[in-house]
C-alpha cells in the first residue's frame, strides 16, 4: 500500500489528502478553498447544486456516476453548511491551504541498506529475473508456458503515474487509454514540472505507480526484469499526487473512467487519505470530520460498485498498518494532512479504511520469500482475501538470507525519482547496491526494492489478468477480451495456494526485532485463515496447469 510520506490513490485533481479542522483566521477565511462534495443517495443534480449553492460554494465539476462534485468557496463555514444541508453528505478540502505532515511506517521506501545475502532463485527468462523470487513463488514462471497475457486485456495502474521510458513497461503501455486525474498541487508536491500542472501520461515523478507497473506486466523482451502478466496491456491511472497521496475526486473519478474504458482489472496500492479509517460517529470527531469520512466511504463504495458492475475486476493492498481489520487498534495517525493528527479509538462496525474495505474488492496481504506474513502487512479473516508475495527483508531469521534486501520485491522505478535521490548519480549510474541498471534492449532501465502491501497486490493483479487472457471472450463492441469480475475473483481464489497458519498460531516477530504490536494472531483453518485468505495466488494453476 502506498505510504511514501505518510503510512504504506476524472473530473478533477483532489485525492487522497483531504483537509480537517483548519484554523480558520481572517485571511484563511477570505481565501477560495477547493472541495470535493458528495451528494446524499438520491439526490438529483439539481437539488445538490442547489445546496452546494446554498451553502456558499460555486461548482466547477462533476462526476455525476457517483454524485460527487468539485467546489471553490471563500466561506470560513462551507464545511459545517455542507455537512448540514439536507441534500449533502459532506466536503473535504481536495486543494490544500496548509500542510501537515503525515505519520507511518516508511517500509515502501527504496531499500538503501541491507546485508546481500543468496537472493532466492527466480525465473531467468530476462537479465533481472534471478531476483524475482515472487513469481517462482506464485509459478508466474510456469505460467507462461501456458499463457503470457493478452493485448486485449487491460489493467489500470490508478497510483503515482507509470514511467513508459522504461524499456520493460514501454511495449505494453497503451498512451491512448492512460489519463492523469491528479494534477500537480504544489502544496504536496512542489513546484509543478509543466505548464498547467498535468503532467503528460507516461512519466511517474513519485516512483510508487512504476513499481507496481512492472510486477504486473514487465515486458518478456530480454531486458531487465518479467512481469507475471507480460503481454497484457497496462493503463496508467493518475490519480496519486507525486507525493503519495490519494485525494477522494482523483481517486473516483479514476475508478469511474476504469468502468467507462472497460478496463479488465485496476490495481489499488494505496488508501484514501487522510483518514486511515473513515468512521460515521466516532466521538474523537468533530461534526465537520465525521460528515467528511461519511462522504469518503459513500463515494468510495459508489465508485467501487459502477466499476465492478462494468467488468472492472479490483485488486487492493491490505495496508501496511500491522493490524487484524476485523478487530483494529487506536489510530494515532489521523488526520494524516492539514491538521495534527489525534488518537482515536476505532469501532470495527463504524469504521471502515478504503478502498480495502470497500465492496467487491479483492484484499491481499504480504508474504517474504519463506512464506511467513510479512511483520508489516495487515491480516485478517473479515478482510483477506489472498496473499502474494510484498516483500519482508528480515526474513530467514538465523540465516545468511536474514536482513537482505533481496527478500523484497524487484521491480522498474524512474530514473529522475532514483537520481533525486541519490541512488543513482548524474551520470546515470547506481551509486547503492540495490539498485540496478539494464541497458540489453540498448535503452537502459532502472531497477529497485521496494516492500509493501503495494508491492503484494500487483502480483495478485497480474493473476488476474492472466485469468482474463486465458477464460475471457472476445468483446467486438468494445475491443479486446472480456470476463465478469465475480468469476475472476472465484478462480483467483479456488486456485491459490492453500496455506496454513504458522504454529503457533501467534506470530511474534521479537527474534526479528520489532515489538509487541507487531504480533498477530492467525486464525482460521488452512482452506482460509487470516494471515492467507484462500491462499498464496498461484498464477500457473490460474491458467490450467496443475
Amino acid at each position: 500500500m502506498r505510504r511514501r510520506l505518510t503510512a504504506g490513490a476524472v473530473a478533477t485533481a483532489t485525492g487522497l489528502a483531504l483537509l480537517v479542522g483548519l484554523p480558520t483566521s481572517p485571511a484563511a477565511a477570505a481565501a477560495t478553498v477547493d472541495y470535493t462534495v458528495v451528494a446524499d443517495e438520491g439526490v438529483s443534480a439539481a437539488d445538490a447544486i442547489a445546496a452546494i449553492t446554498a451553502a456558499g460554494g460555486t461548482v466547477l465539476g462533476s462526476n455525476a456516476a457517483v454524485g460527487t462534485y468539485r467546489v471553490s468557496s471563500s466561506a470560513a463555514d462551507f464545511k459545517m453548511k455542507a455537512a448540514r444541508s439536507a441534500g449533502l453528505i459532506g466536503a473535504s478540502v481536495s486543494k490544500p491551504i496548509g500542510r501537515a505532515p503525515r505519520t507511518s511506517p516508511a517500509v515502501e521506501q527504496p531499500i538503501t541498506t541491507a546485508t546481500q545475502g543468496r537472493p532466492p532463485r527466480g525465473v531467468a527468462a530476462d537479465p533481472l529475473d534471478d531476483k524475482l523470487w515472487g513469481l517462482t513463488m506464485i509459478r508466474a514462471d510456469k505460467a507462461h508456458t501456458i499463457e503470457q497475457g493478452d493485448r486485449g486485456v487491460t489493467v489500470g495502474v490508478l497510483d503515482t503515474g507509470l514511467d513508459a521510458s522504461n524499456p520493460d513497461l514501454a511495449p505494453n503501455f497503451s498512451r491512448r487509454l492512460s489519463r492523469n486525474f491528479a494534477p500537480d498541487l504544489v502544496d504536496v508536491d512542489g513546484p509543478c514540472e509543466v505548464a498547467g500542472c498535468v503532467d503528460p501520461v507516461g512519466t511517474d515523478d513519485g516512483g510508487h505507480g512504476t513499481h507496481v507497473a512492472g510486477t504486473i506486466a514487465a515486458a518478456a523482451n530480454g531486458s531487465g526484469v518479467t512481469g507475471v502478466a507480460p503481454k497484457v496491456t497496462l493503463v496508467e491511472l493518475k490519480g496519486g499526487q507525486d507525493s503519495g497521496y490519494f485525494f477522494l475526486d482523483p481517486v473516483v473519478n479514476a475508478l469511474t473512467y476504469a468502468g467507462d474504458a472497460g478496463l479488465d482489472v485496476v490495481n489499488m496500492s494505496f488508501y484514501v487519505d487522510p483518514w486511515l479509517y473513515n468512521c460515521r460517529s466516532n466521538a474523537a470527531d468533530g461534526p465537520e470530520a465525521q460528515a467528511e469520512q461519511r462522504a469518503i466511504v459513500a463515494a468510495m463504495k459508489r465508485a467501487l460498485r459502477y466499476a465492478h458492475a462494468r467488468g472492472v475486476t479490483l485488486v487492493g493492498a491490505l495496508g501496511n498498518e500491522h493490524t487484524d481489520l476485523g478487530d483494529p487498534q487506536d489510530d494515532p495517525t489521523s488526520p494524516d494532512y492539514g491538521s495534527a493528527p489525534y488518537p482515536r479509538d476505532i469501532d470495527n462496525a463504524d469504521c471502515l479504511s478504503m478502498p480495502a474495505e470497500g465492496p467487491h474488492v479483492i484484499g491481499v496481504s504480504a508474504v517474504g520469500p519463506s512464506k511467513a506474513k510479512s511483520h508489516y502487512s495487515n491480516y485478517g479473516l473479515e478482510q483477506i482475501s489472498v496473499a502474494a508475495p510484498g516483500g519482508f527483508t528480515r526474513d530467514f531469521f538465523g540465516t545468511p538470507q536474514y536482513n537482505s534486501a533481496a527478500n523484497n520485491i524487484l521491480s522498474a522505478y524512474p530514473l529522475k525519482v532514483l537520481q533525486e535521490s541519490g541512488a543513482v548519480d548524474a551520470n546515470g549510474e547506481p551509486t547503492r547496491p540495490t539498485v540496478f541498471k539494464d541497458c540489453s534492449s540498448g535503452t537502459c532501465g532502472y531497477y529497485t526494492y521496494l516492500a509493501g502491501t503495494s508491492m503484494a497486490a500487483p502480483h495478485a493483479a497480474g493473476v488476474a489478468a492472466l485469468i482474463i487472457s486465458r477464460y475471457g471472450h472476445r468483446d467486438w463492441w468494445r475491443g479486446g477480451l472480456t470476463m465478469n469480475p465475480d468469476q475472476v475473483e472465484r478462480r483467483l481464489y479456488r486456485s491459490a495456494t492453500e496455506t496454513a497458519c504458522p504454529e503457533p498460531r501467534l506470530r511474534s516477530y521479537a527474534q526479528e526485532g520489532y515489538a509487541a504490536s507487531f504480533d498477530a494472531y492467525c486464525a482460521g483453518p488452512k482452506k482460509f485463515n487470516g494471515f492467507y485468505g484462500h491462499g498464496i495466488v498461484d498464477a500457473y494453476a490460474a491458467v490450467g496447469g496443475r
